[in-house]
Order: structure tokens, then C-alpha cells, then sequence
């Protein structure tokens, strides 16, 4: 537990270039440290570079930018960079991998980082080949002088470890110079993963390893009456039953001993809360009490719908959703009397950590993370919950627990995406432009992530009865449209409960605010009779806007027309859909062509183009990888996840009763546009493409038939039955 950096490379012989961050330099400031002098990479006696980084590899590719942002400027190959991630003992609190950050707030901190730490060395290189520094070149992390002489990075460090305070004066380089960042490099997680030698923590086994299962309530907010230990006391595999507070699981020698065990163990809870019916969602959570807050407001809007040429008003839904990890979550904790240590796939490595320590009772400089790759997320899935099982588990038992989640208990317990309830009215003035857009949207808070002051975020913290905390952002994320509009307001409307437990799922509220606003926007271009693409360019503003609005429309060789496209080929249709993401990050334009059966109501995306600008771009391919990744994921979301759920709670708990896009579904043809714009901050990727694709579907669909579906998912049953 006392493993710091200077440790791990004891005996390596390494430069740490050691700093302080400015405040400036970065928006999130969590870590103290980061603020102090510390450590972020080192050159070992061998020339490796180990980069200490806190952001984690989620199959997004941020490894290998990261990487290369690293590597550009060390004036280094991309080979000899290392990256360690999430390891709450070596690595700077970068803060937790998500809103597609890692890029935007990462990238710039390990930049700088580089930067300082090639000045460091030719600097001693300088004072080694007794010349000017600014006469000395660098080449893969060898400095020569004019006369010849070299020395490499290796031969500078001798076996010693030196620190160095920042300067200031490191200068990053300019894009021009750059020439590893935008390059197409492979993604250095991937030959493993091809090749099943990746280590997963699903793989992972540690010595004298014990296996776990909760037994959770039957329904929300059942309170425990009694536990049999009797009933697994016959059982195989020296069963424990560890009972605290709520909180029930069983620990046997082997895995299907401790799940025989979960099955077998008598449990008696007091009644619980009923759900709401599932038909009853649209009003139940228009209904449920919210706080009211106006996020943007111009003009007069009442007036002007008053007086506009044509109204039209609509109303959204988007169901909760599942992150639906085809992995089911699974940790390791090994706790004894004053100090845990927890093996997790985690997004949140220092918000998780700090969690557990409040679990067990422990300081949180007791409690090590080591983040270890598991099952895509895209949002806070079970994984917090069951590394916070094993470790609650371990501390009762006295050895290393190993907690892996089934199918029921991840489709069952994981976080949902929330329940989101939109209301558009618009007006049209006698020349077809907007004159008035009123926007209303009624959501919870969608941050349900552990957190050091919310410790019943994960299930064992809640079942502990520890406070829990759903912070209020993500509801309101592209409430507010990028369109201009002379009369206009935004109102969120903060709902104060949830009919299930929901946290971060992709893109927060965005896909659903979008699926409403360019949903919307495509309806007001019919009533005007325009053409969707030309009338969303009349009220746009921003250029970069525009250029992906542009874009799209020459992928898709787009050909001006009114929608919808009716006559002899009724059936088939295009859609468009934009998004400026978050109001401030990313953008990206979707169009795609589908197919609708009108026998079976089946819809099948064929093509799909996509423009995308997210500022300088750091590797191509790995950005067009995110792109397609948004695309496929959010088209299943679009097409047919629905969670399920009775009085009780969630009955959706296998692929049967949640499936999700299967191969043979994905569409035939993804095309994108990758507009690199290298004067502006390179902003992240993991989450902008995935907004617009639910509307693009549902304007399509419009297209093909001249039906508007203002729920998602578009099955088929639904499709079918507003076709008859």
C-alpha cells in the first residue's frame, strides 16, 4: 500500500519529470496534486517511456492518442511509449473517463507534460555535449549537436532519478510540426484483444481467491427481516453468509459454489415500493415533482406563437435504456484490518476509490484501485457495484474475493439511462422561418456515479444505508438547440426522484434532447415545405456548424426535396440530424437511408454518412472507430432497447427480453467525414455521433411512410401499429 512511483521503478534507473499544472491549464481540478509538484512520466534506463496517466482505456482507443500526444512531443517513437492508467497509487487524479474528456482534459496536462520533460533533457543534454541547447536536435529520443556528437535520452538519465519543477517555459509544439499526432497509428489494445491474450479482469485470479454473490431484494427499497444461514449450511464449498445492514452475499472456495449458494440461501424481506405500469411512464414522469429552472430564453415567445402564420406542437419520449455490457461486471478486492486493495475495471479509479474506503471504514489512502480493463461500459455500468461487493465481501471473510456479476444481475442492478419526457412548440412566420420554439424537458439528474460524499451510490453503500447523491447535470445536455431563433426558451424541468435507479449512460440526456430538437426541427421544415437539410442551414449561426451540416449533405449526395418522399417507392426514406454536443464540444451531422417493411413494420438502416468535426484531430482511424462505435450502439438503442418492468421491478433480464443490434443488422455502408480543423483544442469523440442517430432514424422513417414516431424504440410492433 505504500507502492508510489519512485517504488515501481526502483532499480529501472529513470528521469521523473516532476511539475505543477497551472489551474488554467484544465477545467477539473479534483486532485490536489495536481496542483503540486508530482510525478506524470518517466525514461527509464532503456529509453521506455512509462506514462502515468489517469484516464483509463474503455475500447475507446484514448491509449493510443494519448500515446501519441506523448510521443509527439518527447521527440520519441510511438513504440517506446507505456502507458499505466487508473492506478490510484502511481497516477495523477485526472478525474473520471467520461463526456468525452479524456482528449480535451488529458490531452493538453500529458502535452505539457512532454513538452517540460524534452526541455529537461536537452537541457542536461546541453550541459553533456558542452553546447547550446538551442543548437541540439532530437530524433527517438536521441539529442545530436551540429558537431556530430549524440547522446540518447537513456545514456542522459545514468541510472538516476531527477526532479524538476515546471518552468513555464516548455513550449508545446505547433500542429505543423506535428508528425506523429494525425497520423493513422493502429491501436495498441487491439492485436490482443484479436488474438485472446488480452487480460481482462474477468481473467484475472489471485492466490487464495475466494468467489462471491449477492442476494439482493426482490423489489426497490425491501428491507431485510431475516436470513437462514442454515439453508447453504449442507452446501459444498465452506459457504459464509455475510450479512450487514441490507446487505446480503454468500462466499464459497468456487464460483458455482458460491452461485448454487446465492440460489439456496433463505431470505425474508419486508414489503417494498411498486413501480409505476410501464404504459403509464410519459405522464407518470411529467407528473413526478421537479424543480424548474429556464436554461435559455430570447425574445417573446408567447406572443409570437400567438401570431406566428402556423403552429405545431409534439411530444418526445425515450424510455430508460441499458448500457447492456455484453460483459457482465466483475471485480477482485483483497481487504484486511487496515488497508483494501481493489482490482476494477471502473471508469471513476479516484471517485470509486474513495467510495469503497467509506464502505469498509477505511482512510482513503488505505485503499488502492488498480484499474484493469473489462467489458465495454459507455457509461457507468455494474462495475463500481460489484468491485464495492468484493470488497464489502473480502473485509467480512478475511481474504480476496472475486465478484462476477450474471446476466440477470447486470441487466437487473446496473444504473439505467433515465426516462426523458420532451415537449416542443414552435411557430412558423408567412416566409416559413421560426418564429417562435419553446422547449420543455422533464428528467432527472443522470450523475449516479460513486462518489466520496455519496457512498450509496453503489449497491452495497445504499444497502449499508449510506447517503447516495444523483447529481442534477446531463439532464439539460443540448436542451438548448444551436439554431437561432429571434423567440425562444429552454425549461428544464429537474425531476426529484426516479422510477428506477439510473445513472450515465452515453451522450447523458443529449441523445434524447436531440432526438426532440432536430425531431422537431424536421417537422417545422415539413409544415414550411422545405427541404430538411436547406432549412436547418437557414437557422444556423455557427460556421463549424454549418461545414458538418454541408458535409454530410455531399456524403450523402443529398438531393434538395421537401420530405416526405411518398409515390411508388414509399417505404424507403433519408433522414437527417445534427448536434453541436454539449453546446461546446464536438460536432456531428448523421444521414441515413432505411427501409421500412410495411408487412412486418421492420426498419433496416442500410447507408449511414456521418460529418464530424471535433477540432485537431490526433488519429484518424482510432476517430473513425469511435464514430462507427457511436453509430452501431445508438442505432440498437434506437431500433429496440426498451427497458422492461413490472410492479416489482426490471423483468427485461436477458438478451431474449433486451436485445440489442445484432450483426446482420448493422447497416451496409458507414461513410464518414472527418473535418480536421488543427487551429482549434481537439475535443473528444466518444459521444457527439451517437446524438443525432436517433432522430436521423425517426426522420427517415417520416420519409419513407409520412408517419412521425415520437417514441423510442421504433420496433416493430410500434412501427406496424402507426402505419395502420
Amino acid at each position: 500500500m505504500n507502492l508510489d512511483r519512485r517504488g515501481f521503478l526502483k532499480g529501472a534507473g529513470a528521469l521523473i519529470v516532476s511539475f505543477s499544472i497551472p489551474e488554467s491549464a484544465f477545467a477539473q481540478a479534483q486532485d490536489p496534486r495536481l496542483q503540486q509538484i508530482d510525478a506524470w512520466l518517466a525514461v527509464g534506463a532503456d529509453g521506455e517511456v512509462t506514462v502515468f496517466c489517469g484516464k483509463v482505456e474503455l475500447g475507446t482507443g484514448v491509449q493510443t492518442a494519448l500515446s501519441q500526444i506523448v510521443a509527439e512531443e518527447l521527440d520519441v517513437s510511438f513504440g517506446r511509449i507505456r502507458m499505466l492508467m487508473g492506478d490510484t497509487a502511481l497516477c495523477p487524479n485526472q478525474g473520471p473517463t467520461v463526456g468525452s474528456q479524456s482528449i480535451y482534459r488529458a490531452g493538453p496536462q500529458l502535452r505539457t507534460a512532454a513538452a517540460e520533460a524534452r526541455q529537461t533533457l536537452v537541457e542536461m543534454a546541453a550541459a553533456a555535449l558542452s553546447t547550446e541547447a538551442s543548437r541540439l536536435s532530437v530524433a527517438d529520443g536521441t539529442v545530436s549537436a551540429p558537431d556530430g556528437k549524440r547522446v540518447s535520452y537513456a545514456e542522459l538519465v545514468g541510472g538516476k532519478k531527477i526532479s524538476r519543477a515546471l518552468s513555464g517555459t516548455a513550449k508545446p509544439k505547433s500542429p505543423d510540426q506535428h508528425a506523429i499526432v494525425g497520423k493513422p497509428i493502429p491501436r495498441v489494445d487491439l492485436p490482443a484483444k484479436v488474438f485472446g491474450t488480452h487480460e481482462y479482469v474477468q481473467n484475472l485470479r489471485m492466490p487464495g481467491m475466494l468467489h462471491g454473490r449477492v442476494v439482493r431484494p426482490p423489489m426497490p427499497e425491501a428491507q431485510l427481516e431475516r436470513v437462514d444461514e442454515a439453508s447453504v449450511k449442507s452446501l459444498p464449498g465452506n459457504v459464509r453468509v455475510v450479512v450487514k445492514g441490507n446487505f446480503v452475499g454468500v462466499v464459497a472456495d468456487r464460483e458455482e459454489q458460491a452461485i448454487r449458494a446465492a440460489r439456496s440461501l433463505k431470505v425474508q424481506w419486508k414489503q417494498g415500493v411498486e413501480l409505476p405500469k410501464m404504459a403509464d411512464m410519459p405522464a407518470f414522469t411529467r407528473a413526478t415533482p421537479s424543480r424548474e429552472r429556464v436554461l435559455a430564453s430570447a425574445g417573446s415567445v408567447e406572443p409570437a406563437l400567438a401570431a406566428a402564420a402556423k403552429t405545431h406542437k409534439a411530444q418526445y419520449y425515450v424510455p430508460h435504456q441499458m448500457h447492456a455490457s455484453i460483459g457482465p461486471s466483475c471485480a477482485i478486492a483483497s481487504v484486511t484490518a487496515d488497508a483494501a486493495t481493489l482490482w476494477s475495471p471502473t471508469q471513476s479509479s479516484f471517485n470509486l476509490r474513495d467510495t469503497v474506503a467509506v464502505v469498509l471504514g477505511l482512510p482513503r489512502d488505505k485503499v488502492r484501485l488498480v484499474w484493469i480493463e473489462g467489458s465495454g461500459c459507455y457509461g457507468h455500468n455494474g462495475a463500481d457495484d460489484a468491485t464495492a461487493d468484493a470488497a464489502l465481501m473480502s473485509q467480512a471473510v478475511g481474504k480476496p474475493v472475486r465478484v462476477q456479476w450474471m446476466r440477470h444481475d447486470e441487466h437487473g442492478n446496473e444504473p439505467k439511462g433515465a426516462a426523458m419526457v420532451m415537449e416542443v412548440a414552435g411557430g412558423l412566420d408567412p416566409r416559413g422561418n421560426v418564429a417562435a420554439w419553446d422547449y420543455q424537458v422533464w428528467s432527472p439528474g443522470h450523475a449516479g456515479r460513486p462518489a466520496g460524499d455519496g457512498p450509496g451510490n453503489v449497491l452495497a453503500g445504499a444497502a449499508l444505508g449510506l447517503p447516495d447523491r444523483l447529481a442534477p447535470n446531463g439532464a439539460d445536455r443540448n436542451a438548448r438547440p444551436t439554431y437561432v431563433f429571434p423567440n425562444s426558451r429552454v425549461t428544464l424541468h429537474l425531476l426529484q426522484s426516479t422510477v428506477l435507479r439510473v445513472s450515465s449512460l452515453r451522450g447523458l440526456g443529449s441523445p434524447q434532447n436531440t432526438f426532440a430538437n432536430e425531431s422537431f426541427i424536421d417537422e417545422l421544415a415539413h409544415a414550411a415545405g422545405a427541404d430538411p437539410i436547406e432549412f436547418r442551414i437557414r437557422h444556423l449561426k455557427d460556421e463549424r456548424a454549418i461545414a458538418v451540416v454541408e458535409g454530410v449533405a455531399k456524403l450523402a449526395q443529398w438531393n434538395p426535396r421537401p420530405a416526405p418522399r411518398g409515390g411508388k417507392n414509399a417505404g424507403a426514406g433519408r433522414g437527417v440530424a445534427f448536434v453541436h454536443y454539449d453546446n461546446y464540444s464536438g460536432y456531428a451531422a448523421i444521414a441515413l437511408q432505411v427501409l421500412v417493411d410495411r408487412a412486418s413494420g421492420k426498419v433496416s438502416v442500410e447507408r449511414v454518412a456521418a460529418a464530424h468535426d471535433c477540432g485537431l484531430i490526433v488519429n484518424p482511424d482510432g476517430l473513425k472507430n469511435q464514430i462507427e462505435g457511436n453509430i452501431v450502439q445508438t442505432l440498437s438503442r434506437a431500433l429496440l432497447e426498451d427497458v422492461k418492468f413490472d410492479t416489482v421491478g426490471v423483468t427485461s433480464l436477458d438478451w431474449a427480453r433486451y436485445p440489442i443490434l445484432r450483426f446482420s443488422d448493422v447497416p451496409d455502408e458507414i461513410a464518414i467525414t472527418l473535418i480536421d480543423r488543427p487551429d482549434k483544442p481537439s475535443v473528444g469523440a466518444g459521444e457527439p455521433a451517437a446524438s443525432p442517430v436517433m432522430a436521423a432514424v425517426a426522420n427517415a422513417i417520416f420519409d419513407a411512410t409520412g408517419v412521425r414516431l415520437r417514441s423510442v424504440p421504433f420496433t416493430p410492433e410500434r412501427v406496424k401499429a402507426a402505419l395502420a
